[in-house]
């Protein structure tokens, strides 16, 4: 493809741009500041970027403001390595390395070394808790296992946002975003205004005391999620029914018409699946988006280098969620307490994170409810198959048939906007039982509590004299969840909540040789986490600096991923099929007496295909595909597992002009944490187990969490460039290649890779062009990608996109930023049954003065 050259042509065809003679000594400034550029996220301690011992990238507040993208984490889709996905235009999801989901456990989010994960999802909630623009001062991202130092199950990768201290930066300021999206979207919406207000106060009342609120507002309509693929296009194969005419339609975006919501009913000597009809998240889903957080923090500095801060956060979220299932976010809150003290010798932290889903609800339950509202399951499947007998005998064609069927049953149903419908979705939106109603209701508090100690810095003369660093830390984390009796139970004691503890500590240490030009590490960590036993972490690096602008580096090290809440806890009815964690204490008995999902439906369409092919009777049908079923092979669940082996450069060439940096990785995984279903017939007797499992009816449904019995392998590298032609004209581009190796032992259920295996982009930036006029335009692309969840599986389009900007600064401390991304408006999505995403186009102005 053309555009596939773009990234090649920006980089070296942008010297043509300038030739503009500038201030040597402002050049060599510029140069100086690269050089010295510092990072903390990488070893927990202040070291240069340039001697980092694993890969690690970081990207500036002000490198943010002069890209197309209208939020500094949304800039984050250019940094070398990193994937972001988006379930919605209030919720995008940052990856790294492969195994993406839209709530990924795998990857941690931090704010100044605070996680802001919601406790129950062991995730964050995109950026809801994070600091807004105005105080962000740069977002460090290791993209790779962080596991060694963080732990909390940081084994894809780690993003550490931090913030601006009130005793450096000190003033007001004011940000107003305004924007349009839904920008020749006429299926669905006319043009839509996106507005984002952002405001910081700071202020220092002398060398020992000073504060900082932030407050956001972001308010808009959402992209549109209606993909109407048929997930169930072969269901009725074996009558010859597919497309419009195919009774089992299943679409993607389409809820209530799953395979929990089908039925195989004989009709007339034939066997078909038929599904309910369920309802487009179009009609059932509110698109608006009305987010809001604020912080306020207290700093108190008794001495030199010794400094407290206490703060507070809070956020409200409406916007949309997906994971298996998409979901509502209504009045969703999330507040977090913390409290830090450190000095150069040591650090203690505390916090505590609260979350409440408010009004929350799933559209799938709604949909399957909504359903069941006006007729049962039973008694709709009994009208049908009347209906279709009355229409086959009155001369109608089967396709007809069928269709009639689906009317005739389907009348009395809830018709989106009346006001019988608003009625009763407001009614089961308030019901906390998914086989019933369709509300989240989740209460839960993350308590966490960490400190660390710089040995070499309270035993200085010793370290110094064997050139060596120490640093050891200790952690403990516990969850605590309000039971629901729907979506969580405590299985020991009913009326106590539900508790899941980690602790965890570590040991650095890192050695100089050579006159500091080679630097040895190694660390060893030890977690333990309740119903596991305790996991041992080591990490060990190295560093090789012949000079000051190259520096190469190596590492090996490995992780632990430890259950989520949801994974291990979990006790959801929704449509008939139970959802229950893998730990023994939530599953007991279910593993070791249930059949896999996928061979019943196997077995299913087998039997389908003798009874309307090959002239069997369903009993006939049944005895001879009962081999076909087989008994669930999986057990509870076990932490995961990777090991990781790196290897990178990092320097600057051409007059130091060029700064590059590489890396290559290759990772192995095992006990991938995934979901199977299986179903328990309601008998024991082995004669008639197969007959059981034949019809929905004498089963009883479940997805469990458990571990993949495949071993997986992957390995990737990425390149990044950063050139400056002149102090007007630099351009970055980056390539991050994603491969999945092998898969040993494949079992079906390791996680999808759900990574494309190419990602690039450039970007073309141009500074005080006339006076203070910039402007840069970034482009992007991906290939395509297959992608699996329990939501949909398939494959991801590849697309390319642009983003531009143009920006300007004027007296008096405003600045004006007009700017777009996607801004040709090619519609494309980033996951399967997520939206389609067009093109936003905003004007952004900030007042800022350093006085209050």
């Amino acid at each position: 493809m053309n555009h596939k050259l773009y990234f090649v042509l920006l980089f070296f065809g942008l010297k043509s741009f300038s030739q503009t003679e500038n201030s040597k000594t402002k050049q060599d400034s510029i140069k100086k500041e690269e050089l010295n550029e510092i990072v903390i996220t990488a070893s927990r301690r202040s070291e240069k970027l340039m001697h980092s011992p694993i890969s690690i990238e970081q990207l500036k507040s002000a490198e943010a403001k002069i890209m197309g993208s209208p939020s500094i984490y949304e800039a984050l889709e250019n940094v070398k390595g990193v994937q972001i996905i988006t379930p919605s235009l209030g919720f995008k999801v940052i990856n790294t390395r492969g195994f993406a989901n839209s709530t990924n456990v795998r990857f941690a989010q931090l704010v100044d070394g605070i996680d802001n994960q919601a406790p129950h999802l062991g995730a964050p909630i995109a950026n809801a808790l994070g600091a807004n623009d105005l105080d962000i001062d740069r977002i460090e991202i290791i993209p790779g296992t962080a596991a060694a130092l963080y732990g909390m199950n940081a084994i894809n990768g780690l993003a550490n946002i931090q913030t601006k201290n009130p005793f450096e930066y000190q003033g007001i300021a004011v940000q107003q975003l305004t924007g349009v999206n839904h920008v020749g979207n006429i299926d669905r919406f006319s043009p839509k205004v996106y507005s984002q207000f952002n405001l910081r106060i700071a202020k220092a009342f002398n060398e020992k005391l000073a504060f900082k609120i932030n407050a956001s507002t972001t308010g808009g309509t959402d992209w549109v999620a209606d993909d109407r693929t048929d997930l169930a296009p072969n269901a009725n194969a074996s009558t010859g029914l597919f497309g419009a005419d195919n009774p089992a339609y299943d679409e993607v975006n389409g809820y209530g018409n799953e395979s929990a919501n089908r039925k195989t009913l004989n009709l007339n000597g034939k066997n078909y699946v038929v599904a309910r009809t369920g309802y487009r998240e179009t009609d059932i889903s509110d698109y608006e988006i009305k987010n809001y957080k604020a912080d306020f923090g207290l700093y108190f500095r008794p001495k030199k280098d010794h400094e407290l801060s206490v703060t507070y956060k809070t956020a409200l979220i409406n916007t949309i969620y997906q994971r298996s299932n998409r979901f509502r976010l209504d009045n969703y809150t999330l507040n977090q307490f913390s409290a830090d003290y450190h000095t150069p010798i040591f650090q203690v932290k505390a916090y505590a994170t609260t979350e409440n889903t408010g009004d929350s609800y799933n559209m799938r339950s709604l949909a399957e409810n909504m359903d069941r509202a006006y007729k049962s399951d039973d008694k709709w499947f009994a009208d049908y198959s009347t209906a279709y007998k009355n229409a086959v005998t009155g001369g109608a064609s089967v396709a007809d048939a069928h269709r009639i069927a689906r009317t005739q049953s389907d009348a009395g149903r809830f018709l989106p906007g009346t006001e019988a419908y608003e009625q009763k979705k407001n009614e089961l939106i308030d019901i906390n039982n998914w086989d019933i109603g369709a509300a989240l209701r989740v209460k839960s508090t993350l308590v966490h509590g960490e400190g660390l100690i710089n040995w070499d810095k309270a035993f200085i003369s010793f370290f110094e004299k064997i050139d060596a660093k120490l640093l050891s830390g200790v952690d403990y984390r516990n969850y605590i969840i309000v039971p629901d009796g729907n979506y969580f139970i405590n299985p020991v004691h009913d009326d106590e909540n539900l508790t899941y503890q980690k602790t965890g500590a570590f040991t650095q240490v890192t050695k100089d040789f050579f006159s500091d030009k080679l630097r040895l590490g190694a660390t060893v960590r030890m977690d333990k986490a309740d119903y596991f036993d305790a996991k041992f972490t080591p990490q060990f690096t190295a560093v090789y600096s012949p000079k000051e602008t190259m520096n190469f580096r190596a590492s090996y090290q490995t992780g632990y991923r430890f259950p989520s809440i949801f994974e291990g806890f979990s006790n959801v009815n929704s449509g008939g099929v139970k959802r229950v964690g893998g730990l023994r204490i939530m599953s007991d008995g279910v593993f070791e007496n249930s059949y896999t999902k996928a061979s019943i439906d196997k077995f299913q369409a087998q039997v389908n295909t003798d009874v309307n092919t090959n002239g069997l009777t369903q009993v006939q049908a049944i005895e001879k595909n009962k081999n076909t079923i087989q008994k669930n092979p999986y057990t509870y669940l076990e932490p995961e597992f990777v090991k990781s082996f790196e290897v990178g450069f990092r320097g600057m060439a051409l007059n130091r002009n060029l700064f590059i940096d590489a890396d290559f990785y290759y990772n192995s995984y095992k006990n991938f944490i995934a979901q199977v279903e299986a179903s328990i017939p309601n008998t024991t007797d082995p004669n008639l187990i197969p007959t059981a499992l034949y019809s929905k009816n004498t089963q009883n449904r479940y997805r469990l969490w458990t571990n993949s019995k495949s071993k997986i392998y992957n390995y990737g590298g990425s390149l990044g460039l950063k050139y400056r032609f002149d102090n007007t004209f630099s351009a970055l581009t980056n390539l991050t290649y994603t491969k999945l190796d092998r898969t040993d032992d494949k079992d079906g259920l390791e996680d999808g890779f759900n990574t494309p295996e190419f990602n690039v982009n450039g970007t073309l930036i141009a500074q005080n062009i006339w006076k203070s006029l910039g402007a840069s335009v970034t482009a992007r692309y991906q290939n395509n990608f297959d992608y699996v969840s329990f939501l949909v599986s398939g494959t991801v389009p590849a697309y390319w996109s642009m983003d531009a900007q143009v920006n300007y600064s004027f007296k008096k401390g405003i600045s004006a930023k007009l700017g777009g991304t996607n801004i040709l408006n090619k519609p494309y999505t980033s996951i399967l049954g997520g939206p389609s995403i067009g093109g936003l186009y905003y004007l952004s102005l900030v007042w800022e003065t350093n006085k209050i």
